[in-house]
Parts: structure tokens; C-alpha cells; sequence
């Protein structure tokens, strides 16, 4: 057990009492000691940080747990009062989620895969079918068994092999993306002794039924680092090594194409990439489809002896090419147009069929789906409202005409379809069903704000009917802006219970994603990220003069880089929001890029830069939330981490946290929670991170001042 603090008691005792009639005073907040450090560049640049010692891989530090223990206890004090509202909120969400809902099944290999939910369960039971949905089930994992009295669980990928006897699927117990693949048989539903641990989730099997290429990931970094080859019923130790990728910037990934024909090494970083390929039934030998180069970037797939390829190679908003199995091996001047680049519309994905193509667009802000067919005959799948996107679904077998897509907005519910390319004819296969919710009540808006350097700046909005746009509302606004990343306009069962209390919901398509197209993203990243903090408080002060808030009514929230966002604009604009949620920010960015040993540092230097050096350092020390935390008044807040993050590490936050209470001039309420069994996406299962929804919207409510 840990030896806790006197102070720590103290702040217990405090939790304690302010739940009970006998409480006179509000809880105090818990104080971090200050310890001196000092973080030191390259070039000699130097920086005071004393709350570094809160930093603890191996998060067992006594005096460090007792802290985060310290602000939980803190947290759940400040936030009793809520709790009545958080329960109603949680019950609404839920209460909207159909309980024994099922995946739309598709077909691969004369089997029907789908997954399904038991009511109350929180996670899904995955099965498939043999011949029609009408023959007996067979259960390929049984999650809710699996990850019963697990403090965490999740299984990434999952892959049948050729032969259709075995399932290989990868597990994750901890949060912290460290995932041990298994095999089960599924004739008797049995384990084999093969384990193999450390792996990224992704991974691949020869055509021969026992070979699983994997990718080994370095247990500090966590960086994918070398791909090996099992045999089944061999040795891990003794797994052959297929390939190792010595630069630290590249992240490693695998696939299989459409065809099943190739098994490739995918490796990325943010402004290179290569794909290494190798035919299923020989892997023996991995060829780059074309080798990697700066500022070149490609993405591929394989059906019908054709490599349809997706790149940037002259065309900042992406073409399409071709190259046939044949002529592969000749390179990328072999490659040939099939949809050239345009100025206006940003080719984001692309499925090919043996007959046509499905690609992916954005126009405007919007996701849009056009078919392709080999004649040259091109058509849009419509959509009927002003934001919306389209995204294509599972599309596991080639040799048909229907493509399989859904459709939603923030006012629309998922909607999976499928629409034939030869006659239009289009199928709704399933509606997401929400409980209670009727659509009709709610109206969705794009407008456009205008940027203080004249850019303007898409926005999605939602608001109930009869909603006055008086000035006089409360708004939700959210973004991310970072890593080319969009934020497509998507329901969530949270909305209704947001709307129907009249507040106005809005998502800013902010510089740093890639909403408008290839320079949306260079506009927003590297020496022009402070566009995306910008944009966000312009999109804000618009918002609040066209009507649709009160100036001081205006809640923030991003999560992850979305929370370093969150930690600029608090810094830079604090007036003008009542209360920011934080999630899982990326706030200490300075101190972490400069470490790599820290995982993603190194794959991020062309994100934000190499703080090694000097120019690079100044620009990211100008936004760095946690260095420009200053004597001044800040919003309410609410931040959130988790200890086994390996995305963000939990210090960060902690930190900043740590550094605002001790420097922050206003009596505002900051809370920091901490899940302790849970890394960058929060706790697993269906409903658990509805509670952590619910906590938080609660808590921005009551600042918001909504009933």
C-alpha cells in the first residue's frame, strides 16, 4: 500500500466533509511541491520547470500517485453537486442508444461478418455467418467475456486466415496501445499457445494459413520498429526478422490489399511515406512500390491486376494514378492519371472495384462520395443538407456493383447505404437508431467566419428549432486542427441533451486539419500553427456577433492536440470563454519534443517541429501553453488524462495543471481527473466514457449557467 502524505490526508479529509451537512467551507485544491529542474537544449537554451519530478515512467512514484489520488478526491468534491445533472445526462445518452444493436453483416468469402451488442453490455459479442444470415451463428470473440472485471480492454485488429480455421486478433489490457496477438482455432474456439507481445494491432496473414507478419514495437518509444514473420507453433524468440526501419520520424503499419493479393509494410511520417509489398502467397522478398522521398506521399490498393495509387507527386491536393501488377516493378513514371489533381476539391480516399472506383472528396468543407466507373462515367452521391459527410464503409469483395457507404451529420444519425453505379438505384441498409430522437426538432447550419487574416473559416452548427439568435445563448464549440486531421459534422447522443437545454453546438474546421484541402493543413501546422489557435477565438467572437451566444456563454473543448489548443486559447483569449474542457491535452510541448524517448516525439518533428534547434525551438516556445501560464485570470476548467496514456503522457497535463494553480489569479473552479486504468481514449466499453461525458458536460453547464 502507499504511504500517503500529511497533506494528501488533509485534502482527503476535505473531500470528505464537503459532502456532508457539516461542511463550512469549499474544498481546498491540492498544491504540488515545487522542485528545481532544470531542462536544458542542444544549443544551450535553458528553461526552470519544478514540477518536472511529476514525470514517472514507471508510475510508481508514492509522493507522484499521492498527488494525482490528492486531485481525484479534490475533483470528486468540487464536482458533487453535479452530480444529480451528471446522472440525468448519463441516463439520457444511454437511454438514446439502442442496447442490442448489431453492425450492418457484409459478406467476404461466402461468410457474413458482423458484430453485435447484448443489452447492458459494454462491449460487442463478433460473429459471422456461413452462406446467409440465416445459418447458425458462429462466434468468433466474445468480448463482453473477454473483458469482464477488466479494469481496461480492447481488442484491435482481427484477421480470419485464408483458410477460414483460425482467428488471429490483438489485445490491449492496459490502454497503453501495447498489444499481445493471439490465435484461437475456431472450430473448438481454443487458444494456441502462440502469444506474441508488444505488437502494434495490425497485422497479416501469408496465404498459407500459419505465417503472421506483425510489427514489434520498441517498449520505450513505443514506436513500430521491425516487422518479423510467425510460425505458427514456433518460437516468438525465434520469429524471422522481415524488415527494420531505422528512422525514428516513420511510423509502421501493415495491410492487405482488396485482392488479398499483397501483404504490405506501410510506413508513414507526416511528409514521407513507402509502402513495401510482397505477394501472399511468396512473402519473401518486400519491394517498395515506390521508394520513399520528402514532400512525397502515397497510398495504395490492388484489385483486378491494377495498383490504383492515391499521391501528392505534383498535385498538392492528391490524384489518382494506375499501374498494373505487370508494370509495377518500372516505378512512379510508370504510373498513369486516372482522376488528375484540381485546385478545389481534395481527394482524401479512394476504394477500388473491378469495375469502378469510389473516391472520397472534400469540397468546401464537406466529405463527398463521386463513382468512377472504367467507361469514364463519373456521378456524386447526393446529400440534402448544408454540412454533412460521407464516408465509404466495409466494401470487403470487389466483384460487384453496389459500394457500401454511410452518411450522417450533426443532425442526421449514422445511416449506412449502398447504391448501385450502373443503374443509381440507392438501399438505406440500416439507420442508426436513437431512442427518442425526433430530427425534425433540430436545424444544421454551415457558416463561414471570417479570420482576423481574412480567411474564411467553415463552420458546422446545430441548435433546436425556435433557438433565438439574440445573443443571448450559451455555445459548445469544439475543434482539433492538427495532423491534416478533419473533424467531419457527425451526431452524437450527447447533442439532444446539449440542444434541448438551448445550447448551440458548433465544430470549427480550423487551419491544421484538412477540411478545405491540402493548404488548410500547411496553413496550420509547423511556423503557422498559431492560425489554428486564431481561428478558433475568431470563429468564437463571430459566433457571439452573429447572434448565435452570449459573450462569457461560450464553452471550449478539444481533446488530445485539440487539448493543446485548448491550453493556447486559454492563454491567449480567456475572457472570452466562461469555461474549457481540456481532454487528454498536449500542453508541455516544448519540454516533450525534446525528448526522444518520449513516444511520437520523434515521428513529429515535421508536425510541430525539432525544438533541437534554435529556430524551431523559438517558434514553439511562442504557444507552448504550459510555458505561458501567467499571473492572470483563466476560465473555468476541466482537464483530463489518463495514467497509461501513450500518446500524451499523463505528466503533461499534471504539470500544467500543477503550474496553474500555483500561478492563476482567479478563484474559477479548475478540476483535474485522472483515470487510473485507462490511456488516450479514456476508459473502455460502450457506456464507461458516457460517464465521463456526462461528468463533463455537467460541470460546463453549471458554468454556462444552463438549468
Amino acid at each position: 500500500m502507499i504511504r500517503t502524505s500529511a497533506w494528501l490526508l488533509a485534502s482527503l479529509s476535505i473531500a470528505a466533509l464537503s459532502t456532508t451537512a457539516q461542511a463550512q467551507t469549499a474544498p481546498k485544491p491540492p498544491i504540488a511541491a515545487r522542485k528545481p529542474h532544470e531542462v536544458k537544449a542542444p544549443f544551450g537554451a535553458t528553461r526552470q520547470d519544478p514540477y518536472y519530478w511529476l514525470r514517472d515512467d514507471s508510475r510508481k512514484n508514492p509522493e507522484m500517485l499521492a498527488y494525482l489520488a490528492a486531485e481525484n478526491a479534490y475533483a470528486d468534491a468540487l464536482l458533487a453537486p453535479t452530480k444529480p445533472l451528471q446522472d440525468k445526462l448519463y441516463a439520457e445518452i444511454t437511454g438514446r442508444i439502442k442496447q442490442d444493436d448489431s453492425s450492418v453483416p457484409y459478406r467476404k468469402k461466402g461468410y457474413w461478418y458482423y458484430s453485435r451488442f447484448e443489452t447492458g453490455g459494454d462491449y460487442p459479442i463478433v460473429a459471422r455467418r456461413k452462406g446467409s444470415m440465416d445459418a447458425p451463428e458462429q462466434i468468433l470473440l466474445d468480448e463482453p467475456r473477454m473483458g469482464a472485471g477488466k479494469g481496461y480492454f480492447a481488442i484491435g485488429g482481427k484477421e480470419v486466415s485464408p483458410d477460414d480455421r483460425l482467428l488471429a486478433y490483438a489485445e490491449d489490457l492496459v490502454g497503453r496501445r501495447q498489444y499481445v496477438i493471439r490465435v484461437k482455432g475456431l472450430a473448438d474456439g481454443k487458444l494456441l499457445s502462440d502469444e506474441i507481445p508488444n505488437a502494434e494491432p495490425d497485422f497479416a496473414w501469408a496465404d498459407d494459413s500459419k505465417t503472421i507478419f506483425y510489427v514489434e514495437k520498441d517498449p520505450t518509444t513505443l514506436l513500430g520498429k521491425r516487422v518479423k514473420a510467425h510460425v505458427l507453433g514456433t518460437p516468438v524468440g525465434a520469429d524471422r526478422l522481415v524488415y527494420e526501419e531505422k528512422d525514428d520520424s516513420f511510423y509502421m503499419g501493415l495491410k492487405k490489399t482488396t485482392s488479398d493479393k499483397f501483404i504490405c509494410i506501410v510506413l508513414q511520417s507526416t511528409v514521407s511515406n513507402e509502402e513495401r509489398c510482397a505477394p501472399s502467397a511468396n512473402p519473401a522478398s518486400f519491394t517498395p512500390l515506390a521508394p520513399r522521398e520528402r514532400d512525397f506521399l502515397y497510398s495504395s490498393d490492388n484489385v483486378g491486376g491494377q495498383w490504383t495509387i492515391r499521391t501528392n507527386w505534383q498535385a498538392p491536393n492528391y490524384r489518382l494514378m494506375t499501374i498494373s501488377d505487370a508494370d509495377a516493378a518500372k516505378g512512379r513514371a510508370a504510373w498513369t492519371d486516372i482522376v488528375p489533381t484540381s485546385a478545389n476539391v481534395f481527394i482524401e480516399n479512394f476504394q477500388p472495384f473491378d469495375s469502378f472506383l469510389a473516391i472520397e472528396e472534400r469540397s468546401e468543407g464537406n466529405k463527398r462520395l463521386r463513382l468512377l466507373t472504367k467507361a469514364g462515367k463519373s456521378s456524386f452521391v447526393n446529400a440534402d443538407e448544408p454540412a454533412y459527410a460521407m464516408a465509404l464503409d466495409v466494401n470487403a469483395e470487389s466483384g460487384t456493383p453496389w459500394v457500401r457507404y454511410t452518411y450522417d451529420s450533426l443532425r442526421t444519425p449514422e445511416t449506412t447505404y449502398e447504391v448501385n453505379v450502373d443503374t443509381g438505384e440507392r438501399k438505406i441498409l440500416k439507420v442508426q437508431e436513437v431512442k427518442g430522437y425526433d430530427p425534425a426538432k433540430y436545424v444544421t447550419e454551415r457558416v463561414w467566419a471570417t479570420a482576423r487574416d481574412g480567411t474564411k473559416v467553415p463552420v458546422s452548427l446545430i441548435y433546436a428549432k425556435g433557438f433565438k439568435k439574440d445573443g443571448s445563448a450559451p455555445l459548445y464549440q469544439y475543434a482539433y486542427g492538427s495532423y491534416g486531421y478533419s473533424t467531419d459534422p457527425a451526431f452524437s447522443p450527447l447533442l439532444p441533451s446539449l440542444l434541448d437545454r438551448g445550447v448551440a453546438y458548433a465544430i470549427a474546421h480550423i487551419r491544421g486539419g484538412q477540411e478545405m484541402g491540402r493548404q488548410w493543413y500547411d496553413d496550420g501546422h509547423l511556423k503557422n500553427k498559431m492560425n489554428s489557435f486564431t481561428d478558433f477565438i475568431d470563429v468564437t467572437r463571430a459566433l457571439v456577433d452573429q447572434g448565435y451566444a452570449k459573450k462569457g456563454r461560450v464553452a471550449a473543448m478539444g481533446g488530445s492536440a485539440g487539448g493543446l489548443l485548448m491550453g493556447a486559447v486559454a492563454n491567449m483569449a480567456p475572457q472570452d470563454y466562461r469555461v474549457i474542457i481540456a481532454q487528454v491535452p498536449f500542453v508541455d510541448v516544448v519540454t516533450t519534443m525534446l525528448d526522444p524517448t518520449i513516444p511520437l516525439t520523434t515521428g513529429e518533428y515535421d508536425e510541430w517541429g525539432n525544438p533541437e534547434q534554435k529556430s524551431w525551438y523559438d517558434v514553439m516556445l511562442a504557444y507552448s501553453p504550459y510555458d505561458h501560464v501567467e499571473a492572470k485570470a483563466y476560465p473555468s476548467l476541466f482537464v483530463g488524462t489518463g495514467l497509461w496514456d501513450s500518446q500524451v503522457q499523463y505528466y503533461e497535463p499534471t504539470k500544467w495543471v500543477a503550474k496553474l494553480r500555483a500561478t492563476k489569479t482567479d478563484s474559477n473552479p479548475l478540476v483535474f481527473r485522472i483515470n487510473m486504468e485507462a490511456g488516450h481514449g479514456g476508459k473502455s466499453g460502450r457506456f464507461r466514457r458516457y460517464r465521463d461525458q456526462a461528468e463533463y458536460s455537467a460541470f460546463a453547464l453549471e458554468q454556462l449557467g444552463v438549468e
